[in-house]
């Protein structure tokens, strides 16, 4: 039998605290169907992809799973190489109130912020 111990990986984002208790917000008020929030890069904008954040009703076995003190966060398997070292935030001011992404992987957004590329 061997000692060696199996290392736990870092999760591919990191959330912040603002982050964590914005998916709190979002499962209190969450369908009663819904088991997590789900973040994946959908191809749009004028960069090529784009950050969305949705409720989630089933597990895909590729997603990358956290537990947060508030729900399950997922994210998309397929999305993950694009995501890998990426903090996520909850930005709220006067005007606009959002998840905000520093992603070291972007190489260029597009003007608005909609979108980014790799």
């Amino acid at each position: 039998m061997s000692d060696t111990k199996t290392r736990q990986r870092p999760a591919a984002v990191n959330l912040t605290q603002s982050a964590e208790q914005r998916i709190a917000d979002l499962m209190a008020k969450a369908p009663e169907d819904a088991i997590g929030v789900k973040l994946s890069t959908p191809r749009r904008g004028c960069s090529g992809l784009a950050y969305s954040v949705d409720y989630v009703t089933s597990e895909d076995k590729f997603d990358e799973k956290i537990e947060t003190p508030g729900g399950t966060f997922y994210i998309d398997g397929a999305s993950v190489l694009y995501l890998v070292g990426s903090t996520m935030d909850w930005r709220e001011d006067d005007f606009t109130a959002g998840f905000v992404f520093d992603n070291p992987n972007a190489k260029g957004a597009c003007g608005c912020g909609e979108s980014f590329m790799v």
